[in-house]
């Protein structure tokens, strides 16, 4: 039997006031995402989603 390790990783923009609702607003996305799709999630063994908002650093568009 072969597990497989998998990850996704992404950055979305949004234009947002501040970081907790920028987190916020993603979280609240993930989490329709995954309610809506729970069977897929489950035979994926998926355990944990994560992130941080942050403001850009100069050398990112």
């Amino acid at each position: 039997m072969y597990k497989v390790h998998w990850i996704i990783d992404g950055i979305a923009e949004l234009d947002v006031d501040n970081q907790e609702k920028a987190e916020k607003e993603i979280k609240t996305k993930i989490e329709r995402f995954v309610n809506e799709n729970t069977d897929f999630f489950k035979n994926m063994g998926a355990i944990a989603i994560q992130g941080k908002a942050y403001l850009p650093g100069k050398d990112e568009k």
